[in-house]
């Protein structure tokens, strides 16, 4: 109740620490008042018996509660089962705390001792002990109560983001650029008067790529394998609109190729290198895509021959989309270096696994 479980994460040893301050307490309230409402004379020797029997009897009640709900919640789980043991332990430990205190002052200043010699004390101890143990039972009862409101409250919360998540990574992952869809239409379009044969491929992967997108919005990862697979496609369709002015390669060992990764991260990254570093390229363009594994980490590099990025770098489609994956997906737990010297890449570090 006052020493938190961070602090002290052994339990009876807590509860201990928990009675012997709250014995200090009752026992300097008693004192306190006792001076305010009587005109008893108080000695250092009374203040000392007044403590030693508060925090004795404390420490008695404390441990007494707790060995009658333990022995108890093996057999019963009702809650007037629990609220007998509490008061059960209350009474048999005020009593133990009482005698106690009495022999402890038999020992220090050798006043007579006699077994349930005490009556008046007794009887004092008791109202004392069940008002203070009324009061925490309270106290924990509700402090129960609204914990478990605010752990409620917590789990919903968790869901409501987990769901919020979930659907900005459906998005994400469902969001073909319009642009690549219409320039494929159009290409489409023009062969098929030109080759049907030719036309009717470049449909069939484009109806591919898109399967794989809208199949996949319920899941977050995907093998190495099927990203090549992805973008193999997706370059497929690019070289009959580019032809060959852009020369692509994708390396992928097959150390890497069942591991996993986020789906459609590599796409966006090769489709931004064709439109804003090899648009205008006329012949000779590159394109390569390396994926590679280190302990429990991938990385990806996507570099190009294409024009060189901007000091000013604004984040498009492409980058924007992949900043926003990996953020959703590994908060704050992955690495992007974009270079244009030794040569114009750009490289991702991030786990293998979320």
């Amino acid at each position: 109740m006052f020493i938190s479980s961070k602090l002290l994460p052994n339990r009876w040893i807590r509860l201990n620490a928990d009675g012997l301050i709250l014995g200090l307490i009752v026992g300097t309230l008693i004192i306190f008042f006792s001076l305010i409402l009587t005109d008893l004379d108080w000695e250092w020797d009374d203040i000392f018996g007044n403590m030693m029997f508060s925090v004795l009897i404390s420490l008695s009640i404390s441990n007494a509660i707790c060995l009658s709900e333990t022995l108890l919640r093996k057999n019963f789980r009702h809650q007037w089962a629990l609220i007998t043991a509490y008061y059960g332990g209350c009474l048999l430990g005020m009593f133990a705390g009482t005698e106690l205190s009495y022999l402890m002052l038999r020992v220090i200043f050798g006043i007579p001792y006699k077994f349930m010699g005490h009556p008046t004390q007794l009887a004092f101890n008791l109202t004392i002990s069940v008002v203070v143990c009324t009061i925490l039972y309270i106290y924990e009862l509700q402090k129960g109560r609204f914990g478990s409101r605010i752990q409620q409250q917590e789990l919903e919360l968790l869901k409501l983001k987990q769901l919020k998540t979930q659907a900005e990574l459906q998005t994400l992952q469902s969001k073909i650029n319009p642009h690549f869809l219409y320039n494929s239409l159009n290409s489409i379009a023009g062969l098929i008067h030109e080759d049907a044969d030719k036309a009717e491929d470049m449909t069939l992967k484009l109806s591919k790529l898109f399967r794989y997108s809208i199949n996949s919005q319920h899941e977050n990862f995907a093998t190495v394998r099927e990203e090549v697979e992805t973008v193999n496609t997706y370059m497929a369709i690019e070289n009959i609109r580019f032809g060959d002015r852009i020369n692509f390669n994708i390396c992928a060992g097959e150390d890497v190729l069942d591991k996993a990764m986020p789906r459609f991260l590599i796409q966006p990254l090769v489709e931004n290198a064709l439109k804003h570093g090899l648009s205008n390229k006329i012949a000779d363009g590159k394109l390569e895509v390396i994926i590679s594994s280190k302990d429990s980490q991938l990385t990806l590099s996507v570099a190009d021959n294409g024009e060189a990025f901007p000091d000013e770098l604004s984040a498009g489609y492409g980058l924007q989309s992949t900043y926003d994956k990996l953020q959703l997906l590994y908060p704050d737990n992955y690495e992007i270096q974009i270079l244009n010297s030794p040569e114009k890449k750009i490289t991702i570090n991030f786990p293998s696994a979320p």
